[in-house]
């Protein structure tokens, strides 16, 4: 019988995974694969930001069941646009879809499923300057909006005393593409400073103010680690895996915080604490309230229609999502991405009980 909304089910406790060229570790996952026959790959596109971490599930997934999974790491404006138009078997976002891009969409009902947690990292290239730069919202904003130009400001020693700061120009790097990890870093900002939400505000793409685009995580990554001065900001897998240094953002609660698993999973803590019944899970988790929280945390979504109009690639999806629930959570903390609370996947397990 078809199951309607086995996405939602399967789907709802899954980790993302990533772009290959950027995994070179060979871990397998716990557990036994599900009975599932080689046929017809499975096609997606969307978000860089969980890119590592889905190469990393569907290699591994692939080696134990003969399933192909191709994705094509396209930006969350390119999945949004492809699953709308039915060319991929899903998507996957980092910025959920607005009302109007839903009733857009030719499928019928499209599910936004968090599949993992990950942070939005303030990358920077100071040659004489160590590791742990403070930084505020207010004073990111200002930066991309062109009013600090300096790295010696003194909206910017005034957090850093006894930093030795270069009298040199600030190179604002920022994506070029239609982008989630835009949408996160914009959405923070946003919420931190009235100026950035009055203009440019938060969107996948945004008309920067000042500053020098590149496409991708890839690129905004390879233009910072290659420019002394330049700042940018990207996902923490690519900048940890780049080996670039990275800021620590005063949260709400006023400490100044580095990205890691531990801070981004206390992001989503309380937030999940708070999420209503039958969410939707199109929320935001930026610049959360608690002790410990990294600002600039977010879900990242896969998103697929609720009915399935091909049965053969429904029961492949379900059954990779199925063994994702199971063995593939464990494969997210080494690629630095946190695995959804162990609350969230208990109230999502039920759910999965009662829609099969």
């Amino acid at each position: 019988m078809h199951r309607p909304l086995f996405v939602l089910a399967a789907l709802s406790l899954v980790a993302a995974c990533g772009d290959s060229s950027k995994q070179t570790r060979t871990d397998t996952a716990a557990g036994a694969a599900p009975a599932t026959s080689s046929g017809a790959a499975l096609t997606g596109a969307g978000a860089t930001f969980p890119a590592p971490l889905y190469s990393k599930w569907f290699d591994t997934y692939a080696s134990k069941t003969g399933v192909k999974i191709n994705y094509q790491p396209i930006g969350s404006g390119g999945g949004i646009r492809q699953l709308s138009e039915q060319t991929v078997d899903f998507g996957a976002t980092d910025a959920p879809m607005s009302d109007a891009e839903l009733a857009k969409a030719k499928g019928g009902e499209i599910l936004h499923i968090p599949t993992a947690l990950g942070a939005v990292v303030v990358i920077y290239n100071l040659p004489n300057v160590p590791a742990g730069l403070k930084l505020t919202g207010d004073v990111l904003a200002a930066i991309y909006q062109g009013q600090v130009v300096k790295w010696n400001d003194a909206r910017i020693a005034s957090l850093n005393p006894g930093v030795s700061l270069p009298a040199t120009d600030i190179l604002v790097v920022h994506r070029s593409d239609g982008s989630g990890t835009t949408y996160v870093f914009s959405d923070y900002l946003s919420k931190v400073s009235p100026a950035w939400s009055t203009k440019p505000g938060k969107g996948k793409e945004l008309q920067w103010p000042v500053g020098l685009g590149a496409k991708g995580n890839d690129g905004v990554s390879g233009q910072v680690k290659q420019t002394p001065g330049a700042i940018g900001y990207t996902e923490l897998a690519y900048a940890n895996q780049n080996k670039l240094t990275t800021a620590a953002i005063r949260n709400a609660s006023g400490e100044f915080v580095a990205p890691s698993i531990e801070s981004v999973t206390a992001a989503a803590a309380g937030a999940i604490a708070k999420l209503p019944p039958n969410t939707d899970y199109r929320v935001s988790i930026v610049n959360a309230e608690g002790k410990g929280v990294y600002p600039i945390s977010s879900f990242t979504w896969i998103i697929a229609y609720a009915k399935q109009g091909d049965a053969a690639k429904g029961k492949q999806l379900g059954d990779f999502l199925r063994w994702a629930l199971t063995d593939g959570q464990g494969l997210e903390a080494a690629l630095d991405y946190a695995p959804l609370p162990e609350s969230m996947r208990t109230a999502l397990a039920a759910r999965i009980e009662s829609v099969q």
